[in-house]
């Protein structure tokens, strides 16, 4: 179904002047009337013969339809009745776009139906405006508690299943391997390596962990368990729920500016996803379950707004809960609350009001409390990257942290035009058809080259952790490997302890320059296969591989250099002027900036990821430089690709047209295209308004007053019209074919119609005041109507005469013409 009206070509001279006192022009006159002041004025001016014919029994066959009142027309207690029987009924197709305007007049109509109900001061109506207004808090409360203990156990499975590649507790199965070597490893920073309640398998297998046979079993349980893992996730999603697959981060956007796409939001999207999420992770594949967890946390809002009508029959109210679950999504997944608040309203969101920023906050608060509660990590910290002791920074870094920002730009666009492209050629291929053998075949790969290197054989979060982690003496890490017995020379204050590389730090560099380019590339390939799949801590491992590279680089200069400045200034005996850790921070920033294009929530949540609120001006500064050198090489990020790369109808309201067309280069009809389908006030017969409405696919039709003037008065949602339609054909079995159709008020009175077919009044499924431009209207004031009113159609008129429709697939292939790409890419319904 489509969003176009069928257009022909109205001539576009000026239209003569509508005789007002003709019957047409006295019907649009009288259009916005009620039925029943309009039924009695014409009772009281009719003759003997006229008042013959009672007007008061033509049926208005438009009731029930949930039309909205505008505030030009006041509703009769008939209309009160029946918009009770149908308010809330937003009803859309799959893959169309919704109505906000129309949904939210929906709920003020409900609302004031509601306190008119409620007047009273009794207990009951008390107790319901009380629930009404609490119905919003309910429902988060709800989504939040469900959110944080779904992340919980997937945080949980997903830790328990990793440990599975490398062993078992032999005593509890039931154990991780942290959980399994709590009672005989008191430190846990270097390692589980002297545990003896933890198996490997080569010692269950073998009785061994040691020789060139228990490397074979270690490697061949560690291969073929990843590819279990991955295969049983990749049949589950194609199985089961295929929207369950990728990020969810697109969709969600996409979903929250007004697109439906049904069975997104499921329960049984919900359920394999978080199922899929432990596997996948665990499979030690290149992604993270933090974008995922927006998905997940969307579809429990989802699941808990149909308990609440007020939200779950209106697409427009029904987002506000999603964009609260988003930002609990992102608390749970990095245990990160604010910085979740301004993820969903720096990039999820579409309309985010105040109410919605408080009910996101409270939302955000509860899954946070409820994850801090079940602690799946194990630790005091809900984050997942804190860092115990931070060093202070000094202001000459600032010039390394914005040579970080430039080659987090730079890779984020290389990672974005090579996913896209990637990604586009699996469409197109053959490849899309063969989605479990391709994430085997990722999976087999991924598994076979990371095991050689100890960064990319460990999990991605644990590594980032190690990265981030600031090297103290009792470390026995390689990275921490420095010559820590050197003697300080008390002569030379700027030579300074813990900076001299050892051996095995060197050793460590070059393994984290194999596992920087190992993991830079495999992502490309593994972020949009068919399972689920997030970005944020691949990204953050790659700018933190790189980070650390540089901040080691800058600490062994220093050292070899402690006369130049800075070094001379702000180096002393007692601790290194540079930390490795600090700048592995910058680096997770500033690539997943480069990626993502995200500032604010990306500062606010890398400091609340690591308790590093000591680094924000460095964060801010990397964040922005990434942003800024990203931007210059690509225009979109990595969501925003991918939402143009799917087709999806999204209108970036941060986004600015800078071309000079008017309304009229971009409305239908154009030259070439066929007769415009419209409805008339009352020339009509039921028979050709049935047709109209079988024999076409549009989701509205413009009402003028005849096809002479084409002088409009008003528009026709397509579902009120057929349902109207099945109104009359069920209530009345005297309506037949050639009985007339009225879409206004007044039925002008015909003898011959006293013995004539029996009207059909349709009146109140007109929409009075449908939004309308002139043909003269810049196209960037079109783009912001449709942005910020949230619109499906605009109507084109010149002097109250229609000439065209712009919808917003229409704006939408208007820029991808200016753009020089192809309209036929997007899903336009």
């Amino acid at each position: 179904m489509s969003d176009d009206i069928h257009m022909t070509n109205i001539p576009s001279e000026r239209p003569e002047m509508v005789n007002i006192n003709g019957s047409s022009s006295k019907n649009y006159r009288n259009l916005a009337s009620t039925a029943s002041e309009d039924d009695e004025r014409l009772l009281e001016g009719m003759s003997s013969e006229a008042a013959a014919y009672d007007f008061k029994k033509v049926t208005d066959f438009s009731q029930g339809t949930g039309r909205i009142f505008t505030q030009s027309v006041k509703p009769s207690e008939d209309d009160v009745d029946t918009a009770d029987q149908a308010v809330g009924s937003s009803n859309y197709d799959d893959f169309h776009t919704i109505d906000w305007v129309r949904d939210i007049q929906r709920d003020r109509l409900r609302h004031r139906q509601l306190m008119k109900k409620c007047s009273d001061d009794s207990i009951k109506s008390v107790i319901l405006k009380y629930y009404d207004s609490l119905n919003a808090w309910i429902c988060v409360f709800l989504v939040g508690c469900l959110s944080g203990t779904v992340a919980s156990i997937i945080d949980i499975g997903a830790q328990w299943m990793t440990d599975l590649k490398y062993g078992i507790c032999k005593d509890a199965m039931w154990f991780n391997q942290e959980q399994c070597c709590w009672a005989s490893v008191g430190d846990f920073s270097n390692g589980l390596e002297d545990c003896p309640e933890w198996y490997t398998w080569s010692e269950l297998i073998a009785g061994t962990d040691s020789g060139f046979g228990a490397t074979c079993i270690l490697f061949i349980v560690f291969v073929w368990v990843a590819l279990a893992f991955a295969l049983l996730a990749a049949t589950l999603v194609r199985v089961f729920a295929p929207y369950a697959c990728g990020s969810g981060i697109p969709e969600i956007k996409t979903i929250l500016s007004g697109f439906i796409i049904k069975g997104y939001l499921g329960f049984w999207t919900l359920l394999i996803k978080a199922t899929t999420m432990m596997l996948s992770v665990s499979a030690g594949l290149s992604l993270g379950k933090e974008g995922p967890l927006v998905h997940i946390a969307s579809c429990c809002g989802n699941l808990f707004v149909r308990f609440f009508p007020k939200y779950g029959q209106n697409e427009a109210k029904k987002r506000e809960i999603i964009s609260a679950a988003c930002a609990a999504g992102v608390a749970v997944a990095f245990g990160a609350p604010m910085g979740g608040i301004l993820f969903s309203l720096e990039e999820a969101s579409y309309y985010f009001p105040l109410k919605t920023l408080y009910r996101s906050f409270f939302c955000a608060l509860v899954a946070t409390s409820v994850l801090s509660f079940i602690n799946p990590l194990g630790t005091d910290h809900a984050v997942l990257f804190y860092v115990d002791s931070m060093s202070p920074w000094f202001m000459f870094e600032l010039f390394p942290c914005i040579i970080i920002g430039i080659f987090g730009g730079i890779s984020g666009a290389m990672f974005i035009k090579s996913n896209i492209h990637w990604c586009r050629y699996r469409k197109l291929s053959v490849l899309g058809k063969y989605p479990i053998t391709e994430v085997f075949a990722i999976t087999g790969i991924t598994a076979v080259i990371s095991y050689f290197n100890e960064y990319t054989w460990m999990p991605t979060n644990q590594m980032i952790s190690l990265l981030f982690r600031k090297c103290t003496k009792t470390d026995s890490n390689d990275i921490c490997d420095y010559q820590f017995s050197i003697n300080v020379n008390a002569t030379n204050p700027h030579q300074y302890p813990f900076s001299l590389a050892g051996d095995r730090l060197s050793n460590a560099v070059w393994k984290l320059i194999i596992a920087l380019l190992f993991k830079g590339a495999i992502t490309v390939f593994t972020f949009g296969i068919k399972i689920p799949a997030g970005l944020f801590i691949p990204s953050m491992a790659v700018g933190a591989i790189f980070g650390r590279l540089v901040g080691i680089a800058l600490e062994q200069f220093a050292y070899n250099n402690p006369d130049m400045w800075p070094f001379n200034e702000y180096c002393t005996a007692s601790d290194a002027c540079v930390e490795p850790g600090f700048y592995a921070i910058v680096g997770a920033a500033a690539v997943l900036a480069g990626v993502t294009r995200m500032t604010v929530s990306l500062v606010v949540i890398m400091f609340e990821l690591t308790g590093g609120l000591l680094y924000i001006v460095p964060l801010m500064v990397a964040t922005m430089t990434a942003k800024w050198v990203g931007d210059s090489l690509g225009k979109y990020g990595i969501y925003d690709e991918h939402i143009r790369l799917n087709g999806y109808p999204y209108l970036d309201a941060k986004e600015e047209f800078s071309h000079a067309t008017l309304a009229g280069d971009v409305m239908k009809p154009r030259p070439s295209d066929p007769p415009l389908q419209v409805l008339t006030l009352d020339d009509m017969t039921f028979e050709q308004v049935s047709a109209m409405v079988q024999t076409t696919t549009f989701n509205g039709f413009p009402v003028v007053v005849d096809r002479e003037t084409y002088r409009l008065c008003g528009y026709v949602l397509r579902r009120d019209l057929m349902l109207a339609i099945k109104n009359a054909q069920e209530m009345d079995t005297n309506v037949v074919s050639q009985s007339r159709v009225y879409f206004s008020s007044e039925i002008p009175y015909d003898e011959s119609q006293g013995l004539g077919p029996t009207p059909v009044k349709l009146r109140k499924i007109v929409e009075l005041s449908p939004f309308q431009i002139t043909v003269q209207t810049p196209m960037d004031t079109v783009l912001d109507v449709f942005v910020k009113l949230g619109l499906r159609t605009l109507l084109v008129t010149n002097n109250g005469r229609l000439l065209g429709v712009i919808t917003k697939k229409d704006v939408l292939r208007h820029i991808a013409h200016l753009t020089n790409q192809d309209p036929s890419d997007f899903l336009f319904h």
